[in-house]
């Protein structure tokens, strides 16, 4: 078989499969459809937290949820699939306020690094902003 035609086969081969994935929902991004969404995902994976309070990104990709005793639960799509974190400040290596209503955090977590959130509300982002900020008191965190 010539050169020119094995590399034509493979170039179709990788073209045909790349379609195939494309066309099934592979490069589908997962979203959230709202507070209840958001809700019963993290229940998928930590059952026994109650969120109290779900703050969801203006692209409705990742949500924070007040879960109680200074924890957040975090539902953030990845591909198709959903990650989940419970997250308390002592976790937060780095978080900001940006321009707008954007709170950009950094775990010390290896394994999800964060990222740049942006909120449809500015309440929401102080929210986040406040419920991780460190406590600088004697005591331990309530």
């Amino acid at each position: 078989m010539s050169l020119p035609l094995l590399v034509a086969i493979v170039a179709l081969g990788i073209a045909l499969s790349v379609a195939a994935v494309h066309s099934t929902g592979g490069s589908k991004t997962a979203t959230l459809s709202g507070a209840d969404h958001a809700k019963s995902r993290f229940a998928e994976d930590f059952p026994d937290e109650i969120a109290t309070a779900v703050r969801l990104t203006a692209d409705a990709r990742t949500a924070f949820l007040n879960i109680g005793r200074r924890r957040i639960g975090i539902v953030h799509s990845i591909g198709d699939c959903f990650l989940t974190r419970i997250v308390t400040p002592r976790d937060v290596g780095v978080l900001t306020a940006e321009e707008g209503n954007t709170v950009s955090l950094r775990l010390a977590d290896f394994t999800w690094k964060g990222g740049r959130f942006r909120f449809a509300s500015a309440t929401d982002a102080q929210g986040l902003l406040k419920a991780l900020e460190p406590q600088s008191f004697g005591g331990e965190a309530a």
